[in-house]
């Protein structure tokens, strides 16, 4: 079994020099070339991704902002032309970081450490396959959800609309209520009778709301209980 390799990168002479000297590595796989943030993302949503050739300085988002917004990110190789951003990487338990321009045996002995963890898992939370989702009627087709994606849920009379992580909110004929009956209660909780919330998504919470960022959702009376029993409340330290 290989590492499948995703290169991203905005300089074209970049993706063609890696993509070659990849090629020339027994034990790497390249699935694809980008050269933006965004179109790997919609790759990944459907290839397993073991490690990432990843540029740094990018249009509209950086290789460190794209990984963070990662919930499994794969093992991953910085390449940049600027040193200031090393620190941050590593923080990120980067496997290597390549200065450009980058001569081939850098490149191999950043390559090396990776074939040195051993071989890829088969199964892993990476892979799209295991990703739990859900399918749903819009906008007269079926939608492919995936729950890692979804930050929270809001009723608007006869319809629900679900806002995800990088993508647009996603309008649907369907109830709060049964919708609910098919989310996993460890990963969700309904805190209002217009909203549902991915708990993982939280960043704050008081006994009478919960922020999602700068998002604030109040929590209705007669869900304060399960949203107690269900919710990082009982984990608070104190």
């Amino acid at each position: 079994m290989r590492w499948r390799c995703l290169i991203i990168d905005d300089d074209p002479i970049v993706l063609m020099i890696i993509k070659k000297w990849t090629d020339m590595v027994e034990q790497l796989e390249v699935v694809d070339v980008c050269s933006t943030a965004f179109q790997s993302m919609e790759i990944m949503k459907t290839e397993r991704i073991d490690l990432l050739f990843l540029d740094i300085q990018m249009p509209d988002l950086s290789g460190i902002s794209f990984l963070r917004t990662l919930p499994y990110p794969p093992k991953v190789i910085f390449i940049t032309a600027y040193k200031e951003f090393a620190a941050e990487a590593f923080e990120l338990n980067a496997v290597d970081y390549l200065l450009k321009p980058i001569s081939l045996d850098r490149f191999l002995k950043a390559v090396n450490k990776v074939i040195s963890i051993g071989m890829p898992p088969e199964t892993g939370p990476n892979m799209p396959e295991k990703r739990e989702c859900i399918y749903l009627k819009a906008n007269r087709k079926t939608a492919k959800v995936f729950l890692d994606e979804i930050v929270y849920i809001e009723s608007a009379k006869d319809y629900i609309k679900i806002y995800r992580h990088l993508s647009a909110p996603l309008l649907v004929k369907y109830s709060l209520t049964a919708l609910a009956a098919k989310l996993p209660n460890n990963l969700f909780v309904r805190v209002h009778r217009s909203f549902i919330v991915a708990v993982n998504r939280i960043t704050a919470f008081t006994n009478y709301d919960v922020e999602i960022g700068k998002i604030e959702i109040p929590i209705g009376r007669q869900y304060l209980r399960q949203w107690k029993s269900l919710s990082p409340v009982n984990k608070v330290l104190v």
